[in-house]
């Protein structure tokens, strides 16, 4: 399928690794002007070289850090405007909610919720005057399905599901769509630490890890596995495509059937 993303401007925030990386990857290959963005220039271009490989040779690093308002500030210099903007920057972790500090809470914040906000300020005025765009926050099952061991990172993505929803509602009658999507756990380079830290033995084998976690803390989950970056990224690429003009406003879920859903 021709996602028709030839000649589209794309910045992936986080998209040095993970899922970041796979979707800049994916609208790479479909031929979209890709920008991804890190704070580690060896990672940065480890990435860049990455996605050239794969096919996608329109693709280019800034190093820069949106979780922070001045790295937000010469992101924007550098790429004044975008067609599309994919808010993936994101850090996760478990920790007891009597444990979660102030600068816990904050930290999160900033990264996980100004970081978007200061690009979708940036970018969504140039794309309602064009009169097309694209703005995909990538949250999380956390949103709706708060985990009691993650508590503040559950509070950052439902977050980013109410400035999604809003920022839909100022683009009535317009090209110019603001969705969020919802991947549920996804294989990535933290995830091993992530799962040993939650893991009752933590030095059992990998696999068995894997299949305790969704037994015991994701249960409800229909997939019964982690998800491939490479998964999310397939609905985020058709999200940021022309083809999805109708899906505004939406919170759109790839979690692997995680979350019941009664209609």
């Amino acid at each position: 399928m021709d996602l028709q993303l030839n000649g589209k401007t794309a910045l992936v925030t986080g998209s040095t690794a993970g899922i970041g990386l796979e979707i800049a990857r994916r609208l790479a290959v479909e031929k979209a002007n890709v920008i991804i963005c890190g704070r580690a220039q060896a990672k940065l271009d480890k990435a860049v070289e990455d996605i050239r490989a794969s096919g996608g040779g329109m693709v280019r690093g800034l190093l820069a850090d949106p979780a922070s308002g001045e790295g937000a500030a010469a992101l924007a210099a550098a790429v004044p405007d975008v067609d599309i903007l994919v808010n993936n920057l994101g850090i996760y972790e478990a920790k007891p909610f009597t444990e979660i500090s102030d600068d816990d809470w904050r930290r999160f914040f900033e990264i996980n919720v100004l970081s978007g906000v200061r690009l979708a300020r940036q970018y969504f005025p140039g794309m309602l005057k064009r009169d097309w765009g694209r703005i995909v926050f990538v949250a999380s099952e956390s949103a709706i399905m708060v985990p009691t061991d993650m508590i503040h990172y559950g509070m950052t993505k439902t977050a980013q599901l109410a400035i999604s929803r809003g920022l839909a509602g100022l683009t009535k009658g317009t090209g110019v769509t603001v969705n969020a999507v919802l991947p549920g756990p996804t294989r990535s380079e933290g995830i091993v630490d992530f799962l040993k830290s939650v893991a009752a033995d933590p030095n059992a084998p990998a696999a068995e890890i894997e299949a305790a976690f969704f037994q015991k803390d994701r249960p409800t989950s229909l997939l019964q596995r982690m998800i491939e970056p490479e998964e999310i990224a397939n609905l985020v690429a058709y999200v940021a495509s022309p083809l999805s003009a109708a899906t505004n406003g939406a919170a759109l879920h790839v979690e692997g059937g995680l979350i019941p859903t009664i209609i």
